[in-house]
């Protein structure tokens, strides 16, 4: 890749490295620079621009992340769709995420514009949160490294539910409401990770009467047994380790490399886990038990080498709350998740110019034009799908299988369904990309890249999609944007916005035409109908 400063008469075709903002317009970074653009930096007094230009062996920076996300993800994974050379990958359901750290690494060393981020191995994770980004870091990468990465590397595994019984060993001495809260706290920690307490068993802190327990929790078929001594363990010969034995199981491993949790054990009778709790696992604070629960939990076995490799982050003392806020709005320690981006689907326009017939319910290429729009939506990665309807409310509801709002002001223009379909979505949405029923083209992956590029922390909050420089549809707007989106008029819907919030407007390229055709005339629907 050749990159440097230009002179505007070279500079065609090339990519803007450094924004320029010139009195009528501003070029962002990463713009592919036009006869036109150079023409109105000319006219301003800009002589030259610093740019990059592809070479041969060069993979453009969102094609290439998008190939080392495919190769990296693995089961239970989601990977967005690109932009500005970045591609996050978020967790499918709720679960731990494994990583192969040692081939992580090895990726990374591979080139310098090629990166990958994860979570740390066996991180418990929730239902779309982030858990890994690739990023490349020029505007280009060797196609030839690219194309030689291999995985997967990462995958998501899904909590199974377990039934689990536990057993508490008593000492004279040893308060009931300690064993209670034990009971409390332990039922907490099964039940977060979708998993049933089924029995709560108490037993003489006494090899053959915790060898009697262990055989009656069993007869229950438990998928995890748990066993919480009134005494530490301090040794493989001690009750827990030899009451196991004695119950015809095998003790795998004693003590962890993990504080608080030292004095941790794991073992087996028949089919089932057996873990021998430390003392810490009576509070709810986290501790090393924690970590192999939610092992447990997701279907791993987990063994001798597994406990011993748990050292590396194993100090978890005292270790406070670390804010990592990636999308404004996000409570501090919340982790970074694929925001909640609301599709809402305007559907009350009266068609004026289409005549008697009601434009939505056309059909173009098999399938009415609003059906069409609704499908994009739902295949995309919005959280939600809302539909705005108003002239013929009774036939747009007949026609979707999805939730709506009524604008009784729609003849008033677009923005009094904008305001109603603002209005009508939930407090936990972080954005909504606005959809017009009457453009059949948008694709699920159109709304994807908006929705990829969509960061309000980094002052993306408008993303607006272009195909060869124009402007097109759907907008993807961020809740900072909600206040003023409730308060356009007219008939031109928030067009105006984009304008007084350059500062927060991002351009997403399209690879196609989709989202600058949109169906007002008889004339244009029979043109779309014949191509």
């Amino acid at each position: 890749m050749k990159f440097g400063p230009m002179p505007l008469g070279k500079a065609e075709g090339a990519l803007l490295a450094h924004s320029i903002r010139v009195e009528r317009a501003v070029f962002r970074k990463g713009r592919l620079l036009s006869a036109a653009d150079l023409a109105l930096l000319a006219e301003a007094g800009v002589e030259e621009v610093t740019a990059a230009r592809f070479e041969p062996g060069d993979m453009e920076e969102d094609d290439a992340a998008a190939a080392v996300a495919a190769a990296v993800a693995g089961d239970g994974l989601e990977v967005a769709a690109p932009f500005t050379g970045r591609v996050n990958l978020f967790a499918a359901a709720r679960g731990v995420l494994t990583v192969e750290a040692g081939q992580v690494d090895r990726l990374n060393l591979l080139d310098e514009s090629i990166t990958l981020a994860t979570l740390p191995p066996y991180s418990l994770v929730e239902h779309r949160q982030m858990v890994a980004t690739v990023k490349i870091i020029p505007f280009a990468a060797p196609e030839e490294t690219i194309r030689r990465i291999e995985g997967p590397l990462l995958a998501l595994h899904p909590l199974r539910p377990k039934r689990v019984a536990l057993i508490q060993t008593e000492l004279p001495g040893l308060k009931p409401s300690v064993l209670d809260k034990t009971v409390a706290i332990t039922r907490q920690r099964i039940e977060a990770l979708d998993g049933e307490l089924i029995s709560d068993r108490r037993s003489a802190h006494e090899k053959t009467a915790l060898t009697r327990a262990i055989a009656a929790s069993l007869r229950q078929r438990p998928d995890i047994l748990l066993i919480a001594g009134a005494s530490a363990i301090v040794d493989r010969r001690d009750v827990l380790p030899a009451a196991i034995e004695a119950a015809g199981g095998t003790v795998e491993h004693f003590g962890m490399p993990v504080d608080p949790g030292n004095l941790l054990l794991v073992g087996r009778v028949g089919t089932a886990p057996v873990v021998g709790l430390p003392g810490c696992a009576r509070s709810p604070k986290p501790n090393g038990f924690d970590w192999v629960l939610q092992r447990l939990a997701a279907g791993f076995e987990v063994g001798r080498r597994d406990i011993m490799s748990m050292g590396v982050g194993g100090l978890l003392i005292d270790i406070p709350d670390r804010p990592q806020p990636r999308l404004r709005g996000r409570a501090a320690g919340e982790p970074a998740r694929l925001p909640r981006i609301a599709a809402v689907v305007l559907a009350a326009g009266q068609s004026r110019r289409m005549g008697a017939a009601n434009k939505l319910l056309a059909e173009v290429n098999g399938a009415a034009m609003l059906d069409r729009a609704l499908e994009a939506a739902r295949a995309s990665q919005a959280a939600s799908v809302l539909v705005v309807t108003g002239h013929e409310r009774e036939r747009i509801e007949a026609a979707v299988a999805a939730p709506t709002v009524h604008n009784p002001d729609y003849a008033n223009g677009l923005s009094t369904s904008l305001r109603a379909g603002i209005a009508a979505l939930p407090e936990d949405v972080d954005g909504a990309v606005v959809l017009l029923g009457d453009m059949p083209f948008v694709s699920a992956a159109h709304i994807d890249r908006l929705i990829a590029a969509f960061n309000p922390l980094e002052g993306r909050s408008i993303c607006v999609p272009t195909f060869n420089g124009k402007r097109g549809n759907p907008v993807l707007w961020g809740r900072d944007l909600f206040a003023d989106l409730r308060h356009v008029s007219g008939d031109v819907g928030a067009r105006h916005l984009i304008g007084a919030n350059g500062n927060l407007l991002v351009e997403v390229p399209m690879p196609d035409a989709g989202v600058l055709c949109d169906i007002d005339t008889p004339a244009s629907l029979a043109e779309v109908r014949s191509s």
